[in-house]
């Protein structure tokens, strides 16, 4: 099976120091939802895999959490493609969870609901903390300029082998030519 794990804020659509708290604040990056669906076209699943610590700290609930999700799906649908599945962590930073990236439980989850070893898998991400979680797992971890991604580059200490690309556009140009 040909997959890819993608992280959301940052990657897909516009961060904000503030949160993405409602799906009128989701706006997507340029060229990513026709990213996904060429992925999608070239025969990927396409999975996300995203930290969402507003939801534990209160900032919004799960409802507003699955409405800014599916936002994000029809309007990928609107270019052609689709997300296969979104695994998410709810908790603060302070819960010392299993699953809040770097810690890569969200991958071992992708890896078990998926049945497939996550060695080589392109794993995109605007943060350390992305690529942090893809390497753990022996993923390929693929950083993205948009974002966080630039600050990151300047910051270093990036896991071996990590490439860079301008936005998921260029990532996904990369993967589709390395497949």
């Amino acid at each position: 099976m040909k997959l890819v794990i993608l992280d959301r804020d940052g990657v897909i659509n516009y961060d904000s120091k503030q949160f993405i708290k409602s799906p009128a604040e989701w706006r997507p990056i340029p060229g990513s939802l026709e990213a996904i669906a060429r992925l999608n076209q070239a025969g990927y699943k396409v999975v996300l895999a995203t930290n969402q610590s507003g939801v534990g700290r209160g900032l919004f609930d799960m409802d507003t959490l699955n409405a800014i999700h599916d936002k994000m799906c029809r309007a990928v649908q609107g270019c052609g493609g689709r997300i296969d599945a979104i695994f998410y962590c709810p908790h603060s930073v302070d819960a010392h969870c299993a699953c809040r990236k770097p810690k890569p439980g969200m991958y071992a989850r992708i890896a078990g609901c998926f049945n497939v070893d996550l060695t080589g898998v392109p794993a995109v991400g605007d943060t350390l903390r992305d690529l942090l979680a893809a390497a753990a797992v022996g993923a390929q971890p693929l950083l993205v300029l948009t974002g966080l991604g630039a600050q990151t580059v300047e910051a270093g200490g990036l896991p071996e082998g990590t490439l860079v690309f301008p936005d998921l556009a260029a990532a996904t140009e990369h993967i589709l030519l390395s497949s």
